[in-house]
């Protein structure tokens, strides 16, 4: 099932790289899942330099030779701050932006990133901005233009944004929207339905639900544990052929250090879900969003 965005297009599952820094300590398992996942046809990873403080992009650098069929792509808009409750910290400033994509070019051993996604910090979850964080769009703009006219980027799009964000970016040429989005979180649908209209790539983070303490999770719900027993699958890949069903344009980027696990993921793009299934599936989130508002 190809992607219809004529903006980016790649294999409908990628490789979320953040679940890297699970193996920080033993880098060579990192290597073994990577060179795994191009083995089972994932041409894009989704990755950042402030995973592991550089970590994360160094595996990539030694099990990912520079490959024109594989799209590498990166965060900015955060650096590594260990000694927060969450180990990161807000740099949204232009002269920030420009440093974070020097540090993923050095880190990655690339001369040019294939693709930027700049973290806004407009909506969560995650750190927030305040002060001196607190950046336009427009500025932000001017600087990833600059640096893809300078060669130092391929393209760039948007990450924790809002329609109207998306909206003001277009002029720019936006690739993509990256944002946190599951069949059981789906606040974002707004912005999901502009980038359809729009041909951007839509790319969900935590598309199985967040990780966060507290968080709902897409294997937990009966409906999503009933269909994977009537279909003879995990309840993860019931919750991303649901994703990849429900808009066109979706590229996901699930993460994972188990191999098995991994091939799961990739398998789930070739997961067929019928009409019954898929808005029983749906009305999940229906009912939660009834429930959050009352």
């Amino acid at each position: 099932m190809p992607v219809s965005s004529p903006a980016l297009r790649a294999a409908p599952v990628g490789y979320g790289a953040m679940a890297l820094e699970r193996l920080i300590d033993d880098p060579a398992a990192g290597h073994r899942v990577l060179r795994r996942a191009l083995e089972l046809g994932v041409d894009h990873i989704d990755t950042a330099d402030f995973y592991g403080d550089g970590a994360v992009n160094d595996m990539i650098r030694r099990a990912v030779p520079y490959r024109e069929d594989v799209l590498v792509v990166t965060k900015i808009g955060a650096v590594h701050h260990p000694g927060g409750p969450i180990p990161l910290r807000p740099a949204q400033k232009p002269e920030e932006l420009r440093a974070a994509v020097e540090d993923n070019l050095r880190s990655l051993g690339r001369d040019r990133l294939d693709v930027v996604n700049l973290r806004r910090l407009d909506v969560g979850p995650g750190i927030s901005a305040e002060g001196d964080q607190i950046v336009g769009l427009e500025d932000q703009l001017e600087t990833m233009v600059a640096l893809r006219e300078e060669g130092l980027i391929g393209g760039f799009g948007l990450s924790a944004v809002g329609p109207d964000a998306v909206r003001k970016a277009l002029p720019a040429g936006i690739l993509c929207v990256q944002n946190a989005y599951s069949l059981v979180s789906r606040e974002a649908e707004d912005v999901l339905e502009l980038c359809i209209s729009e041909g951007i790539a839509w790319v969900p983070f935590f598309p199985l639900g967040s990780g966060l303490p507290g968080a709902v999770r897409v294997t937990d719900q009966p409906e999503v544990r009933a269909a994977a027993a009537r279909l003879g699958l995990s309840a993860a890949q019931i919750g991303l052929a649901w994703l990849l069903r429900h808009a066109p344009n979706t590229l996901l980027i699930p993460g994972t250090t188990n191999v098995d696990h991994l091939a799961e993921n990739v398998a789930s793009a070739r997961v067929e879900l019928d009409r019954t299934t898929m808005a029983e599936l749906g009305a999940i989130w229906e009912v939660r969003r009834t429930q959050l508002t009352r």
